[in-house]
């Protein structure tokens, strides 16, 4: 007997239905599993065998033909284990399976017949509901993260055994409902961290708030213990918040991925990715022999903070340039292209010198040699693309036990929030929707300067030998002073607090 069974491949970060043809038939005895699976599904034989004896069934004695198509697209992990096992069942005559082609049966099977969480849940939802199925069967784990999916039932089972007779009985199972807008609204501004516990560091939390509020790519430097990692942690409780769409866009990555909990099913808050400097540059950008988003990809819509910059390999940090400018990162392979979205807002730190302490330290111990190899560990090109370099100096003892607290998150956030709309409304006829993400049609456009603005960046240009894409970025930046004052042009003080932070290409740096 030949049966239809219906499971999900993910692809990049999209799902490709499977259809798995189980055939039974008395010509001989044997297993056989084609379809270009790989090691994981190829092992569910032993799982499925197990399962199945210690829920009173069993893979039949005779020729066992299991085809996964299309067959030319690479199937991988234990998720297909359910499916083929009820596809078994139904077709050696064990249970009946009339409407099991009405649903996308997915899940690991432990030895005892429990079932596993599986990742890429919400993509695999999503596409099922696009297919017209009616609805979904997969572990409990991970219901909550496919019932975001509206007008698809979602059925979550603790054991194969509930399969088994939902569909040989008629047995309901629970079908879960979530409120996605409601659960969106709950969590929307839950930040563990706020920009009023920061004592002093007036300056930096200026840039901060005009990074913010233009999507702008920004570089801390100071001495350790000066604030550098706590500014940065803070800036997700000052950006605007997800919107529905940006929330399905990133919880569909972090799925994939496999790093959803189970008890959340919409990711609410900016994501905030902060990789140690022994990373590869595979997991920071995303590949691998089955590719996986990378970091740049978990952080998307959210923040992507290095800590200690120069510290990572050169190599991992080169390999960003592209995703930085074009907001996705393409991984390519022999036989295929997987396209991972990485709009993200990139914060870098590091100390101003090997010593940590330079210019500051009377006893810098740091060679002129040992300062010029420790900058040049940071290429010219991927400093042109963060758009603000700031200073952050120590902390004086009077400002550290100062009692009064610093402005709240609350309030920088309702600011940078002003300055979104105003780009939002700006851009609303283009494909961008704030000031980083602007090109130079739109810089002619947008950031037209008066004379005494123009010949405030020209000096600017000729003394700091600064670079086109520099000069860019210092347009960009003066944009957003603009909106964060509600200034409809750019003015010369704009051009000249945009120029202050291009602390690294000044001569001071250029050791």
């Amino acid at each position: 007997m030949l049966i239809k069974i219906y499971g999900s491949s993910i692809f990049g970060v999209s799902a490709q239905t499977i259809t798995i043809e189980v055939n039974v038939d008395t010509g001989g005895v044997g297993y056989h599993l084609v379809g270009l699976p790989d090691n994981a599904i190829k092992e569910s034989s032993y799982r499925i065998s197990a399962a199945l004896k210690n829920c009173g069934y069993k893979i039949p004695g005779k020729k066992v033909t299991i085809n996964m198509a299309p067959a030319d697209l690479r199937k991988e992990g234990a998720a297909y284990d359910l499916s083929i096992a009820i596809g078994i069942l139904i077709a050696s005559d064990q249970i009946l399976g009339e409407n099991v082609q009405d649903y996308i049966i997915m899940g690991e099977l432990s030895l005892d017949g429990g079932l596993q969480p599986i990742k890429g849940v919400l993509p695999i939802a999503i596409q099922a509901r696009e297919e017209g199925f009616k609805g979904i069967i997969l572990p409990k784990q991970n219901t909550r993260e496919a019932a975001i999916v509206n007008n698809l039932d979602v059925y979550g089972v603790e054991n194969i055994k509930e399969v088994i007779d939902f569909f040989n009985e008629g047995k309901p199972l629970e079908k879960v409902v979530l409120d996605t807008r409601k659960e969106f609204q709950d969590k929307v501004n839950n930040f563990p961290f706020d920009f009023s516990e920061v004592k002093g560091q007036e300056t930096a939390k200026r840039a901060m708030e005009v990074a913010a509020a233009g999507g702008h790519n920004i570089i801390l430097i100071g001495p350790p213990g000066s604030g550098k990692t706590m500014l940065a942690k803070r800036v997700p409780s000052i950006l605007p918040p997800l919107t529905l769409k940006e929330a399905l866009e990133t919880t569909k990555i972090h799925s994939v991925a496999g790093k959803m909990g189970t008890e959340t099913s919409l990711m609410t808050v900016r994501p905030f990715r902060s990789p140690h400097h022994t990373i590869s540059d595979v997991a920071l950008v995303g590949g691998g022999s089955y590719p996986q988003p990378g970091e740049i990809s978990l952080a998307h819509n959210g923040v992507l903070f290095l800590d200690e910059m120069p510290e990572f390999k050169r190599t991992v940090l080169e390999v960003m340039r592209q995703p930085l400018e074009d907001r996705e990162v393409t991984i390519s392979r022999a036989r295929f292209t997987v396209n991972y979205p990485s709009s993200f807002m990139l914060i870098a730190s590091m100390n101003p010198s090997p010593s940590g302490y330079f210019p500051d330290d009377p006893n810098n111990t740091s060679s002129v040699f040992e300062m010029q190899r420790y900058m040049n560990k940071l290429s010219g090109p991927l400093l042109d693309r963060i758009d603000i370099h700031v200073e952050v100096q120590k902390v004086e003892f009077e400002q550290l036990t100062e009692k009064r607290k610093g402005e709240k998150s609350e309030d920088i956030r309702k600011r940078v929030l002003i300055a979104r709309e105003i780009q939002n409304e700006r851009y609303k006829d283009l494909a961008i929707s704030y000031n980083a993400q602007i090109g130079s049609r739109e810089l002619e456009k947008f950031c037209e300067l008066d004379d005494v603005s123009f010949n405030l960046i020209k000096m600017a240009m000729e003394k700091l030998n600064l670079s086109a894409r520099a000069y860019d970025r210092i347009l960009k930046v003066a944009r957003t002073i603009a909106d964060l004052e509600e200034s409809e042009s750019i003015l010369s003080h704009h051009i000249s607090e945009a120029i202050q932070y291009r602390s690294l290409d000044r001569e001071f740096w250029n050791v």
